[in-house]
């Protein structure tokens, strides 16, 4: 789990990302989990926008992708969500 600490470091952090990823009508699948899986590995940290036409709630979409990732949820702002996860071979963000 991230510490408020690292919480606000990592949203200064995504504050200048566009999101990379949308989330529409068809929600959540397994393909979008293996992109977004992928994406994370390669960058640590991006965000995901949820479209007005999404059928699910976008607490609901955070919670899939986190758990689909195993990623950490650093916010939801808006229709945009914020995902962290460690890269395993790409290390970029040091967390304080």
């Amino acid at each position: 789990m991230l510490t408020g600490k690292q919480k606000r470091f990592l949203r200064s952090k995504a504050h200048h990302l566009d999101p990379i990823f949308q989330v529409g009508k068809g929600g959540v699948n397994e393909n979008m989990i293996k992109q977004i899986a992928d994406a994370l590995e390669a960058r640590e940290l991006l965000k995901v926008s949820v479209l007005q036409n999404c059928d699910e709630d976008k607490n609901v979409v955070a919670q899939q992708l986190a758990e689909g990732t195993k990623a950490e949820i650093v916010q939801i702002i808006g229709n945009t969500i914020v995902l962290y996860k460690e890269s395993v071979e790409n290390k970029q963000i040091i967390l304080p």
